[in-house]
């Protein structure tokens, strides 16, 4: 006997959450906004009406203020969550917290006591208090079905620790954009950890998580983003979590005055050396695509030691040096000559 059919799988939670986004933007039914001042924008209500037919205005804004009280009475409720949730955060924020307190502090939030988890953070910039948290609560609420807990860090970092699921990351991921359209006046910037085992792993998981944070503050400094640190695979995108000071710090002291944007000498050997170093070291396809001499590439090259105390026929040296480069204009590395011809596009 052949067996029944499986029920149908139900719609990923990003894929409803776009067709509601669908609906409210189609205009083909009457849409009434749930105001409540407990909320943030990205957690906002919307009553959607698809066939209003003879349905009174009045009772549309009766209903939506009904649940504009059931939402406030889910924010109180949700205020106590995160108060229990900063705790956490503080634990997690200092390095050698006691694994004891941090699991007492997961079972008062709420969440297992055994991993694994995610850590996920988020900012906005902007000092509209709870903006941040509010963005995360909405994002990790269709991370994935288990349970999450949302606060803030002590340096005012949004954070949420999720149950990790079959991809609790990517479900965030794919999910912030929408999220951000929520407020698209305000870049909305996220950071994800990789998954920590247990417990004992969430601070490292954390400290991921705002390395990937910063990461997406660098790239996408005026548009909202949210970086997986399990992308930070190259050296191109591992600088970008550096903070923008040490990166400048770092290029001024190896480049010294090739950086001096006065001396026309000084800009073509700048030009020479991403350059050569693009082009895998190679004199033959410098001088090509400088239109130069090979003799004049070999005389710039020895300026450019000479500048740097670095020798450009040690690897290490190289790599110093493609490293201040990279820390000089992180966006070069958008650029496809910024690649050394024997590593794959990534």
């Amino acid at each position: 006997m052949p067996a029944p059919p499986a029920p149908p799988r139900a719609p990923a939670r990003p894929v409803l959450a776009r067709q509601a986004v669908a609906l409210l933007a189609d205009g083909a039914g009457i849409t009434v906004s749930v105001d409540s001042d407990a909320v943030s924008p990205y957690e906002r209500w919307h009553l959607y009406l698809p066939e209003p037919g003879g349905t009174p205005p009045r009772m549309l804004h009766e209903i939506a203020a009904i649940l504009a009280r059931c939402q406030e009475s889910r924010a109180r409720r949700r205020a106590a969550e995160h108060q229990a949730a900063d705790e956490l955060g503080t634990l997690l924020f200092a390095p050698g917290a006691e694994v004891a307190a941090v699991e007492g502090a997961l079972r008062t939030c709420g969440l297992p006591a055994q991993g694994p988890y995610r850590v996920i953070v988020a900012e906005t910039g902007s000092q509209r208090a709870g903006l941040a948290e509010g963005a995360l609560t909405e994002a990790v609420a269709h991370a994935g079905p288990g349970r999450a807990s949302v606060g803030r860090l002590p340096d005012g970092t949004a954070f949420a620790v999720v149950p990790e699921t079959a991809d609790a990351a990517g479900g965030c991921a794919e999910f912030w954009p929408l999220v951000a359209d929520c407020e698209p006046s305000v870049p909305l910037h996220g950071g994800i950890g990789s998954a920590a085992d247990g417990p004992q792993d969430l601070n490292g998981a954390l400290s991921e998580a705002r390395y990937a944070l910063a990461s997406a503050r660098t790239t996408a400094p005026d548009s909202s983003s949210v970086v997986d640190s399990s992308s930070l695979t190259g050296l191109d995108t591992l600088l970008t979590g550096i903070p923008a000071e040490v990166r400048t710090a770092y290029s001024s002291t190896v480049l010294g005055p090739l950086l001096d944007t006065r001396n026309a000498s000084a800009a073509a050997l700048l030009k020479t050396l991403e350059t050569f170093l693009a082009h895998d070291g190679s004199w033959a396809r410098t001088a090509d695509v400088l239109h130069l001499h090979v003799n004049t590439v070999h005389y710039r090259i020895q300026r450019i030691e000479h500048f740097t105390g670095r020798d450009l026929s040690r690897l290490y040296d190289r790599l110093d040096l493609w490293a201040a480069l990279l820390c000089r204009t992180p966006s070069a590395t958008s650029d496809p000559r910024a690649r050394s011809s024997t590593s794959p596009a990534r």
